[in-house]
């Protein structure tokens, strides 16, 4: 570069906020929210949750709720929900069971799968017509259980190797409870990969598909809708991949010091979903 003229001096750059390319997305119209660590933890709502909930429904303004845990239909969430002091409509909960089943139809519509899992995700398949089997499957799918059984394992390694394809709602290798991490479907998947050297496909988060069917649910344009979550690894990613902006709160997993470590950024940063409230 060329030396500037006697007395003039350089444009210093612009601060980090305004290069931020956030600062020229459009209104925030609809909302995608994680359920544990950003509303509820450990069996308790996060203080302020109820209230950003039903503010969200008095907007009138789409939204919906997200979780990776297919063990549960969204009428079991509701329920449990509600107990905890949400009032929120079934059709304002979106899980891996109902994106895996969702997935499936499109892929191969009227098809066959052997599964493991609870009624969220044999409810969701049997909802887009599929027969549940472990006679020569399509799919071999794999979510989440509180009972793991050695023979359910041991034959979806054998339909694997017999040429099923293989499906896994949700990468999580843990899931909470109030006793302490839990084994979760990630964790299984990678022992049957061991077993038949076979990636499962992975449709939950951090699976920019998981947002893409629920922006489709509820009929939102990823460039006006925000989503809210406590993990870096699987909110804030799957919601960057899918051109949403990115809020993460600091009531679950990712605190403020691991989430400078990653080489992404959440769009921004709060305490949590208390602090939204004005925005809605």
């Amino acid at each position: 570069m060329g030396r500037l003229p006697t007395g003039l001096l350089p444009c210093p750059a612009p601060p980090q906020e305004l290069r931020n390319p956030m600062k020229d997305r459009k209104v925030i119209e609809s909302w995608l929210t994680d359920m544990d660590g950003v509303l509820v933890h450990e069996g308790q709502p996060v203080r302020g949750a109820p209230e950003f909930v039903n503010r969200m429904k008095q907007s009138g303004k789409p939204f919906l709720i997200l979780t990776n845990n297919s063990i549960y239909t969204p009428r079991d969430l509701q329920a449990r929900l509600a107990r905890m002091g949400f009032d929120v409509p079934e059709s304002a909960i979106w899980t891996s069971g109902l994106a895996t089943a969702q997935f499936l139809a499109d892929q191969r519509p009227g098809g066959t799968a052997y599964v493991i899992g609870e009624a969220g995700l044999t409810t969701a398949m049997h909802a887009v017509g599929y027969v549940l089997t472990d006679f020569a499957p399509d799919y071999v799918v794999l979510g989440e259980t509180r009972t793991y059984s050695f023979e359910a394992i041991t034959k979806a390694i054998r339909l694997i190797n017999g040429g099923a394809r293989f499906i896994c709602t949700n990468p999580d290798p843990t899931g909470p409870s109030v006793d302490g991490d839990l084994p979760a479907a990630g964790s299984v998947a990678a022992m049957i990969s061991k077993a038949t050297g076979v990636k499962p496909y992975f449709v939950g988060k951090p699976n920019p598909m998981m947002m893409r069917s629920a922006l489709n649910t509820i009929k939102a344009h990823s460039e006006s809708t925000a989503m809210i979550g406590d993990r870096m690894d699987t909110d804030v990613l799957c919601g960057l991949e899918a051109g949403l902006e990115t809020i993460l709160v600091l009531t679950g997993i990712s605190t403020q010091a691991e989430a400078d470590r990653y080489p992404y950024r959440p769009s921004r940063v709060v305490n949590s979903v208390a602090d939204l409230i004005p925005e809605l």
